[in-house]
């Protein structure tokens, strides 16, 4: 009695272990990279910002928009970026106004030029002030902004904002949208 009882005590505890996939399934379906970013699946609820970041909503954004840097980290959807670093864009990208658009920033795993072009145009907006407000956004339920933030945190910067609700929860509060440029190297 006492070992059934330890068993379904147990399943009460683990309940996905009885249809937990398959480990080669699993192991190839990571969620996360071993530092810790979101590399896949990245449309999602987000429980909580990164380590060191802190959340901010969409009305605090749109009192102080034009005293932070607004980063806007949505990949182009359909476009591509030259080796120039020259974005085609296949349909615009609504934004919030003033912000500074960098598309594919907020994947897990960037390639060396786009990391590089998100850390070269972030040092070069902020002016050496690595103690701006940096707000990272994108869409409701998006890990990317996630991504972002946490990258800029551990690039240093000391007052990175998470705007979880993106572009999704300023059109909600009838703020306007304007069509973003990909920010130039």
């Amino acid at each position: 009695m006492k070992r059934r009882t330890m068993l379904a005590g147990a399943m009460l505890l683990a309940p996905g272990l009885l249809h937990a996939a398959p480990p080669d399934v699993a192991a190839s379906e990571a969620l996360f990279s071993a530092d810790g970013y979101r590399v896949s699946h990245y449309r999602g609820p987000v429980p909580t910002p990164p380590a060191g970041v802190q959340r901010i909503t969409v009305r605090e954004v749109a009192h102080m928009q034009d005293r932070a840097l607004l980063i806007d980290v949505l990949p182009a959807q359909g476009g591509h970026r030259d080796e120039d670093g020259t974005w085609h864009l296949a349909v615009p990208r609504p934004s919030i106004p003033g912000a500074h658009w960098f598309p594919e920033v907020g994947r897990g795993d960037l390639p060396p030029t786009i990391g590089h072009w998100f850390e070269q145009g972030v040092a070069r907006l902020v002016a050496g002030d690595r103690h701006r407000m940096i707000v990272t956004f994108c869409l409701a339920d998006c890990w990317m902004s996630w991504n972002a933030a946490r990258r800029l945190h551990a690039l240093g910067y000391r007052n990175v904002r998470w705007l979880a609700e993106g572009t999704d929860g300023w059109r909600e509060l009838g703020l306007p949208l304007v069509d973003a440029t990909p920010e130039r190297n």
